[in-house]
């Protein structure tokens, strides 16, 4: 809900750049590191190009994701399609984690065999090359999440994030295995990539995860709501407060109790007018207001009393 408010055909092309760059950006490096790793004979390095190679494939997802999201609602999808950029973030976590397993893999197979790494020059060079690549990429994500709150490209760039502290630990084992004389360092940085990828996975399917199930928003975000909603007193009477995020688009809906002597007209007026204003103060949020008679309630609709809320 913090996002700077844009129009959909602007943030579906921010998104679908943003994406584009990242085929790119894993294109140039995968080049680079097929190199590398052939010439330098590191497993630091061959996790490190396994990573982006699922990084590009992670990208095509995340290029689907955003675009299928970008389309509006139709009668088949009537609150629209943004969870396609969760779907397409549960992809990305499910190969982060499938390259963490294989490099663990690999790496515990150096680690066994004592095999050397070689042309450590060449390596670190790569690696520097990538940092610097990656550093401009993810700015670019940041200003895009910033500017449309795209989960898929959130994702994306947490990822690209991760890989800084791959590429910087490729340059740490190869200096130790090659310039230190420490044997076996190479497999055990190849090691702890793996975990941290692995980390990274399970860190990124929890957002994911939280909208494919309609989990409510953060506390603060729905305090923040129901503070605004004491500025009317028409909603005075607010309870069953019920929320939920789909892509970018953000849904609020609850009852409010009106006085028995309004007519349905006269309730129906005031509390349009009551959710204009908010919409103007939460851009990008689908707010859903239930009347019920005062001092009514639904007894379907009522909700445990942690999740229940009432504007006084």
């Amino acid at each position: 809900m913090t996002q700077t408010a844009i129009s959909a055909a602007d943030r579906a092309a921010l998104t679908t750049r943003a994406a584009l760059a990242s085929i790119s950006m894993a294109v140039i490096l995968i080049g680079l590191k097929v190199w590398a790793a052939w010439q330098t004979a590191s497993m630091a390095m061959l996790g490190s190009l396994a990573d982006s190679g699922l990084d590009l494939v992670a990208s095509l997802v995340v290029l689907a994701g955003v675009r299928v999201a970008a389309q509006p609602a139709d009668h088949e999808h009537r609150f629209g399609h943004g969870k396609a950029e969760a779907l397409a973030s549960l992809v990305q976590v499910i190969l982060i984690t499938l390259s963490a397993l294989f490099i663990a893999f690999r790496a515990s197979q150096r680690l066994l065999s004592g095999a050397p790494t070689e042309q450590a020059e060449l390596g670190i060079g790569v690696s520097l090359a990538a940092m610097a690549l990656t550093m401009l990429l993810i700015t670019y994500q940041r200003h895009v999440v910033r500017k449309t709150g795209s989960l898929a490209i959130g994702t994306d760039r947490l990822h690209y994030a991760s890989d800084l502290l791959l590429n910087g630990s490729v340059i740490v084992a190869l200096v130790l295995d090659q310039y230190a004389g420490l044997r076996g360092s190479d497999a055990v940085f190849g090691l702890l990539i793996a975990i941290w990828l692995a980390y990274g996975a399970w860190k990124a399917s929890t957002h994911a995860i939280n909208q494919l199930m309609d989990r409510e928003w953060p506390e603060e975000d729905r305090q923040r709501f129901l503070a605004a909603c004491q500025d009317y007193p028409e909603l005075a009477g607010l309870h069953d407060f019920r929320t939920r995020t789909s892509g970018n688009h953000q849904f609020a809906q609850f009852h409010v109790w009106v006085p028995a002597d309004w007519t349905v007209q006269q309730a129906h007026d005031r509390m349009d007018q009551v959710e204009e204003a908010l919409q103007k103060r939460f851009p990008g949020t689908e707010i859903l207001i239930h009347l019920d008679p005062e001092g009514h309630t639904d007894r379907e609709t009522m909700l445990p009393p942690h999740i229940t809320e009432r504007a006084t």
